[in-house]
């Protein structure tokens, strides 16, 4: 456990969510959204009495796991009951009878959630963990949610890009917070004041284009009830934050990983662990493990799972068109993160060169895949985006920190967020160990191995 020393921005966020019953914390992601907010809750309920019961609605992969391992990490949160509402109907109804503080959903049960209590609502507090996924006012959550509206006394909508495709976006997430009060009662009205018809027939609206001055207008207009970490002239930012995702394998995926990483680890005794190449080529296979596949004796690529894909793909959707440089290890991971890229439509490239380098500074580039140890000195990247996600991580502190480096340099105009996907319980916790410890990558190393093997002895007959 930590002890929760909060930035100044975490403070200030933090009061307002106490001040203001309904607002929007539209903070970049990896800022530590999560701890203001469960910092907050833990305030209303536990030193103001203000609260009894608070929902969390996320994504999937977050809603399954991060809620619950950041309360777990630090101090004063340790009494905070949490209750992860998953699984099949049965096993969600059981985790809503739990008596817990704070109760996590994931958003595509939010229909579910509100047929199941109606008017008999039970949670004073609803926090919108990625409240674009709201954005839509004809889709069936936000109108679930736009039913219980008059029961909810407290609402926190948290995201990095509240209007990822341009201003309408804005209109369903700020009528969640005030009924309409600032941006209109119904679309129509928000389009009226603040639009102009587009790409037409003659008749019907395709769509909408901004009146001059409405971005100002329509932000003076909510300026009250949301933050935006865009605000840099008042809010002092760290100008590099490390953001850990945890990766938690399904009971499938745990199960084939702990019997290859066993069956690895036992192939291994203690005389071998003194050469460094073959320590180096066990833990490169548990790397790839973590990452959900690996190169069997052949050179073939065999799949393990998809936990760390599925978890880095709705980092991704987070960002919400932002732009970031992602660092892989092996082969086989970038050829699975230019598959699962394919869908989405974003501009991907690999770097190979300076073409690469020109295209993302210009802005023409939306993910940037690269092998650290290709572009770890000498490159600027600072120009096109300012997230990085480690996919695939490396022993190597002098290799982690210069990638790291190609986008947190002179020039860089916004803090640097650091994305590490850390599977829990792999080899992955190991290398997080030794960078942040800075130990030399051979000797620390060894040790992991060394301490896996012995773990895995232990179950031996």
């Amino acid at each position: 456990m930590k002890n929760y020393i909060p930035h100044g921005y975490q403070q200030y966020v933090k009061e307002k969510m106490i001040e203001l019953p309904f607002m929007g914390a539209w903070l970049d992601m990896g800022l530590g959204k999560t701890v203001i907010t469960l910092t907050a809750l833990h305030e209303l309920k536990y030193y103001r009495f203000c609260i009894r019961k608070a929902l969390v609605i996320a994504p999937k992969k977050v809603a399954e796991n991060t809620w619950t391992a950041e309360a777990e990490k630090w101090e004063h949160l340790q009494n905070l009951r949490m209750s992860v509402v998953l699984g099949t109907a049965k096993q969600r109804i059981d985790a809503l009878n739990v008596n817990a503080d704070v109760y996590i959903i994931n958003r595509e049960n939010t229909q579910w959630l509100v047929r199941q209590y109606g008017n008999a609502w039970p949670f004073d507090v609803v926090v919108l963990d990625e409240s674009s996924s709201f954005k839509s006012h004809q889709a069936k959550r936000f109108k679930a949610l736009r039913a219980v509206r008059s029961h909810i006394r407290r609402l926190i909508e948290l995201t990095g890009t509240p209007s990822p495709h341009g201003l309408m976006d804005l209109w369903a997430q700020v009528f969640l917070l005030d009924g309409g009060k600032r941006l209109g009662r119904t679309i129509s009205c928000f389009r009226e004041m603040y639009f102009l018809p587009d790409k037409r027939s003659w008749t019907t609206v395709f769509s909408y284009k901004p009146k001059d001055g409405a971005a100002d207008a329509i932000y003076k207009q909510i300026q009250d009830i949301c933050i935006s970490m865009k605000s840099e002239d008042y809010l002092q930012l760290p100008d590099m934050v490390i953001d850990d995702i945890p990766v938690i394998l399904d009971p499938k995926a745990r199960s084939a990983y702990n019997e290859m990483e066993k069956t690895m680890l036992l192939t291994v005794d203690d005389e071998q662990l003194v050469t460094a190449t073959s320590a180096a080529t066990l833990t490169g296979k548990l790397l790839q493990l973590c990452n959900g596949a690996v190169y069997d004796e052949n050179g073939d690529v065999l799949k393990v799972h998809d936990c760390k894909m599925e978890v880095f793909m709705e980092t991704i959707e987070q960002l919400n068109g932002q732009h970031a440089l992602v660092y892989y290890y092996f082969k086989h991971d970038r050829d699975r993160l230019v598959a699962a890229l394919a869908k989405t439509g974003l501009r991907v490239r690999v770097y190979s060169g300076a073409q690469e380098e020109k295209e993302w500074n210009a802005g023409q580039i939306d993910i940037l895949l690269a092998q650290p140890a290709s572009c770890g000195y000498g490159l600027n990247l600072q120009d096109g985006g300012h997230h990085v996600i480690w996919f695939g991580l490396t022993w190597s502190l002098e290799e982690y920190q210069q990638a790291n480096k190609r986008l947190h340099r002179q020039g860089q105009q916004f803090p640097v967020i650091i994305h590490r996907l850390i599977v829990q319980g792999g080899t992955d916790e190991d290398v997080v160990r030794s960078l942040e410890c800075k130990d030399g990558a051979q000797e620390a190393l060894l040790a992991a191995l060394k301490a896996r093997i012995d773990k895995a002895k232990e179950g031996l007959p």
